[in-house]
């Protein structure tokens, strides 16, 4: 018989505005620790070094990471012109150096080739597996590690500042699974002059921006008290790009059972992604078919 988590049953998300200086996965552990919470996610990993937005999901929320995972992300850095590192930021050794650097003007025409879609091959320190195995570890054992390049969706990429001839700042909304990194690095390959990133800063991440992220000082300081759920962001929040339909009380019983039923719905077609509610509260995610919603996940929230 498998030991009952301990814990809250507590759901929703919570946006840290995340320092420099520790892992995504230190945070959901501090969060989880802190709010006493029985389950604890996030959507989308953040380099320790880099700062923003890290939303972190509780309990019957970490259902809807997916559909944060592959929202929009909106991030600023800033590009050390003229150095390429073996980590392609700021804490890796210096491989390669030039002296060349390009003007504004240059650099906006290049930035022109790394919108829309685009291939990128992520760094060699990343969490990418290669048989079975992380790149970093491999990397960090010596070994060559070969990366294959993996599609990407970048919305806008703009030159906001340029703080000296060394120095670059940049904007960038981007789909599901970029490497800022990688940008860095191709982005100084194709000026002629190397690059990598020294500062990082993931300014929205879906629904969730950074502006109201909380700070880990405010975490500890209301630890292991109710405090923290005021800042608690509903479930649904999850779910914004989805559609909403309408269950009924009968219909709700069979979507949380995982079978189909029917529901009320307004501008939704045949094979759709929707997700249910009743009286306000998540009941379901799934395919809508001929007045029915076919459920996948399924959300059991207290009082329920």
């Amino acid at each position: 018989m498998a030991r009952k988590r301990k814990g809250r049953d507590i759901s929703g998300w919570l946006v840290i505005d995340k320092p420099a200086g520790i892992t995504s996965t230190s945070v959901v552990n501090k969060v989880r620790w802190a709010m006493d919470a029985k389950k604890a996610g996030h959507a989308g990993t953040l380099d320790p070094e880099a700062t923003g937005v890290l939303a972190v999901a509780l309990g019957e929320a970490t259902k809807t990471v997916p559909y944060i995972t592959d929202a929009l992300k909106a991030y600023t850095f800033t590009v050390r012109l003229g150095q390429k590192t073996n980590t392609d930021d700021a804490e890796g050794e210096v491989i390669a150096s030039s002296d060349s650097r390009p003007s504004d003007d240059a650099i906006k025409e290049a930035l022109g080739h790394f919108v829309g879609d685009i291939m990128q091959v992520p760094p060699k320190f990343s969490a990418v597996k290669i048989d079975g195995q992380r790149a970093y570890k491999l990397a960090r054992d010596g070994e060559d590690v070969e990366i294959a390049a993996r599609p990407l969706w970048v919305e806008e990429l703009v030159l906001t500042d340029r703080e000296d001839a060394d120095h670059v700042t940049l904007e960038m909304i981007c789909g599901k699974g970029g490497y800022v990194r990688s940008i860095a690095r191709d982005l100084g390959e194709a000026l002629g002059c190397y690059g990598h990133v020294r500062e990082l800063r993931r300014i929205w991440s879906g629904p969730f921006d950074a502006e109201n992220g909380l700070s880990l000082e405010t975490i500890d300081d209301n630890a292991k008290s109710t405090d923290l759920d005021a800042y608690l962001l509903p479930l649904e929040q999850g779910l914004i790009d989805l559609p909403e339909v309408k269950a009924t009380a009968q219909s709700a019983i069979r979507l949380r059972n995982g079978n189909p039923g029917m529901v009320i719905a307004n501008d939704v077609e045949y094979g759709d992604e929707c997700w249910a509610s009743i009286d306000g509260q998540p009941v379901a995610v799934g395919i809508y078919k001929n007045g029915e919603l076919h459920p996948s996940r399924v959300f059991v929230m207290p009082n329920t």
